[in-house]
């Protein structure tokens, strides 16, 4: 039987978490279990992760401090690949990523490698940015895919499923991108390691509750940083 692994990294999300949880398990999606990764979330998110009755089935890492995005989808890999997981999805804890979309990755993944949940395909879209968060998500994306000679529209998302094959393709060790540059150079190494990969349409909703993560200087990361990639073998 198929073994599905969903990573879900916190910071201060226990407003979300355990609806996001109860959604998910709602699917009865065979073989699926959720790793969570908290940053020792000041509100108690690890915590209110623990109290939860479904365990068999949920696991979480606890982290010492905030370390960044894509540390924690690292640690979330390594321990999915223990696992045995045969897909591992990417998904955020605050329903910007709308649980639905679920069985179409799933699908989807069937045939490919690795399938992208895009904003900026027909049928995709967003909810609730302002003009200011929108252009800086795409002008983020016109770079990223001019610089890396990439057709993907949308690099920046975090809403991903991946083969088993892809992640063990990626050095993990070597991946030292924090904030959402993470989800372009994934996708990158993914793309020069010869996966197919495929985008499928979702409305991405900006959260209800807690505190946006995004700031400048994730933003000033991801320029620096595709530079970077763009060279790297």
């Amino acid at each position: 039987m198929t073994k599905i692994s969903i990573i879900i990294p916190t910071y201060n999300e226990r407003s979300n978490i355990k609806e996001l949880i109860k959604q998910i398990f709602s699917f009865n999606i065979s073989d699926l279990n959720i790793i969570i990764v908290d940053d020792n979330s000041p509100d108690g998110t690890g915590g209110l992760v623990e109290s939860i009755e479904e365990t068999t089935r949920l696991e979480i890492i606890h982290r010492i401090k905030k370390m960044g995005l894509g540390s924690a989808y690292i640690d979330g890999f390594k321990r999915a690949l223990v696992l045995g997981a045969d897909y591992i999805f990417e998904m955020d804890a605050d329903f910007s990523h709308d649980p639905k979309y679920l069985p179409q990755f799933l699908e989807e993944v069937e045939n490919y490698d690795l399938v992208l949940g895009s904003r900026y395909i027909e049928g995709g879209g967003i909810k609730n940015w302002n003009l200011g968060r929108r252009l800086i998500s795409y002008l983020g994306n016109f770079y990223a895919r001019l610089i890396l000679n990439l057709s993907f529209q949308d690099l920046t998302g975090g809403f991903k499923c991946y083969k088993r094959k892809v992640i063990e393709s990626i050095n993990l060790e070597k991946l030292d991108s924090e904030g959402y540059v993470f989800q372009i150079e994934t996708t990158y190494w993914a793309y020069k390691n010869g996966f197919k990969i495929k985008e499928i349409p979702i409305i991405f909703t900006e959260r209800k509750l807690g505190k946006s993560k995004f700031n400048f200087k994730i933003f000033f990361e991801a320029f620096i940083k595709v530079l970077t990639l763009r060279f790297k073998k």
